[in-house]
C-alpha cells in the first residue's frame, strides 16, 4: 500500500473511533433520561398507593364515643367541670374580705 492509502485508512479509523464516541456519549444520554423517567414514575407509583393506603385507611368520627363522654361527664353533679372535678369550687377560695393586705 501506498502512503496516501494509508493516510486515508488512518483518518476513516480516526473518524470511525470519532462516530463509536459520539454514539457512546448519546448512548450514556439516553440511559440517564431513561433512568430519571423511571425514577420519576416510581415516585408517582408510591405517591398513588399511599394515597390510596390513605383513603382506605380514613379516621371517621364516632359520634356515639361523643355522646357516651358527654353523658358521664354530665353524671359529675352540676358543679363538675374539667376545671373543678366532682366536688365544685371551695367557697372559702371565692371569700374577698381577707384581713390581710392585698389580700395575701
Amino acid at each position: 500500500m501506498s502512503g496516501g492509502a494509508t493516510a486515508v485508512m488512518a483518518a476513516a479509523a480516526v473518524a470511525g473511533a470519532a462516530i463509536s464516541y459520539q454514539n457512546g456519549q448519546e448512548q450514556k444520554k439516553a440511559a440517564e433520561k431513561a433512568s430519571q423517567q423511571a425514577e420519576r414514575n416510581a415516585l408517582k407509583q408510591e405517591k398513588a398507593a399511599d394515597e390510596a393506603n390513605n383513603r382506605a385507611n380514613q379516621k371517621k368520627a364516632d359520634p356515639l364515643a361523643a355522646l357516651n363522654a358527654a353523658e358521664l361527664s354530665g353524671r359529675g353533679g352540676q358543679s363538675g367541670t374539667m376545671l373543678t372535678g366532682p366536688q365544685g369550687v371551695d367557697v372559702d377560695a371565692l371569700n374577698l374580705e381577707r384581713s390581710t393586705l392585698l389580700g395575701g
